[in-house]
C-alpha cells in the first residue's frame, strides 16, 4: 500500500497535488480539470473520499505483490 504511494508520488513527495499522476486520477475520478486542482481541492478531495482512497491504496498493494 504504501509502495504504490510512494511510487505515484515520486518527485511530487512533499506536494503531491502537484503530481501529473494524481491530478489525473483525481480529474478522471471527481471530474475536476487537472490544472485547476488547488491544495486546497487536493485536501477536501482526499478528506471526502479517504475510505475509497484507503481502499483502493490496499488493492494496489494487493496486485504489486
Amino acid at each position: 500500500m504504501l509502495r504504490f504511494l510512494w511510487q505515484s508520488t515520486k518527485g511530487y513527495r512533499l506536494r503531491p497535488w502537484a503530481s501529473p499522476y494524481l491530478r489525473w486520477r483525481m480529474e478522471t475520478y471527481w471530474g475536476l480539470d487537472a490544472e485547476a486542482i488547488a491544495p486546497s481541492d487536493f485536501r477536501a478531495f482526499l478528506w471526502l473520499h479517504r475510505t475509497e482512497m484507503f481502499r483502493f491504496l490496499r488493492w494496489a498493494g494487493r496486485m504489486a505483490k
